[in-house]
């Protein structure tokens, strides 16, 4: 699981509307029994139907009316933004708060059987020698216990990481995104990072309230692969504190650049059919192509504790709204079994 912890989880105020929705299976809103995936989705919320558990509600990114489904997941998951500490491939990382157990579950996976849910519990969280926030922790795959690499750049502190499936090794961006540090932990016992630097270039020329705007904001990056394409993007995440009766962030600009194995870093407002999605899971990208119905191409759909939107490349244009729905939580397209 590449995004394994995520930045310290922050308290979530969920508000249920009463929404036109319609009772319907997952293979629904468009889509046919034939697919072998689901579309992306955000998870909703849980009807209460006893015992602590309730039926998940889901948005499906191809739909405009919430989807309720079947399958039954502990309220606690949906109810409570503190139990989930990130989420990666339609997997959620949970801390539990009784017995301080780290946990990797397929609960709020909506193909995932809710029969025989997957619980994973991980080698217990060690105290790390040092500067705790210098180490990325990443479970062993044969074994019980953690591998540590210790990052010494403090730019990279606070950066999420990424899987590389095309280069099959571990990334991540350093902050203001000129640095991007590698690992590939099967053949570098020593755990030591490769880093590259990124020569930006067709930077657009802004005006000089837009910058100061920009200068202003709070900014994340965030790189994703697409499957379907073999690009790889780093994704520049613009937010400024508002306040609407308490501080919360408001994405003013986003900022995509396409990346190539030289370093080179291209900003792009074409994107072609693709959609990125930020979330507080791992960011991932989907060829719209491959999905009937979806709405959105060469757009950014993000959501966070604070907000929910698209960003639409080609004219900078932003709808969004401060009131999240749901988990904060995208999940990006399941295999379906035949």
């Amino acid at each position: 699981m590449s995004l394994l912890l995520n930045q310290p989880s922050k308290l979530l105020c969920f508000r249920r509307k009463s929404v036109l929705v319609r009772s319907s299976p997952l293979l629904s809103n468009g889509l046919s029994s034939s697919l072998r995936q689901t579309p992306p989705c955000t998870i909703i919320d849980a009807v209460p139907c006893g015992a602590d558990l309730g039926k998940l509600v889901i948005s499906n990114a191809n739909a405009v009316r919430y989807t309720y489904l079947e399958k039954k997941v502990p309220l606690e998951l949906v109810d409570n933004p503190m139990l989930t500490i990130g989420s990666s491939h339609g997997w959620i990382a949970t801390l539990s708060q009784d017995d301080g157990i780290l946990r990797l579950q397929d609960d709020l996976n909506p193909v995932a059987s809710d029969i025989e849910p997957k619980r994973i519990p991980l080698p217990p969280l060690v105290t790390l020698p040092h500067c705790q926030t210098q180490y990325k922790n990443i479970p062993a795959q044969r074994n019980s216990e953690w591998i540590n690499v210790r990052i010494a750049n403090p730019c990279f502190y606070s950066s999420r990481v990424m899987f590389s499936e095309k280069h099959d090794m571990f990334c991540i961006p350093g902050s203001g995104g000129h640095l991007i540090a590698s690992w590939d932990l099967h053949t570098d016992k020593h755990k030591n990072p490769k880093f590259q630097r990124l020569r930006f270039q067709n930077i657009p020329k802004l005006t000089k309230t837009k910058r100061e705007i920009m200068d202003s904001c709070y900014k994340s990056e965030h790189l994703v692969e697409s499957r379907t394409t073999g690009e790889t993007f780093l994704v520049k995440w613009y937010r400024k504190a508002v306040w609407r009766g308490m501080s919360k962030l408001s994405t003013k600009a986003l900022m995509v650049f396409r990346l190539d194995d030289e370093g080179n870093a291209v900003y792009t407002i074409d994107i072609g059919d693709l959609c990125i999605f930020l979330s507080k899971s791992e960011p991932f990208c989907v060829s719209l192509s491959s999905l009937p119905g979806m709405f959105f191409p060469n757009n950014v759909e993000y959501m966070d504790a604070d907000e929910a939107g698209y960003y639409d490349l080609a004219d900078s244009s932003i709808v969004g709204d401060l009131t999240l729905m749901g988990t904060g939580v995208y999940i990006p397209p399941q295999n379906i079994d035949n």
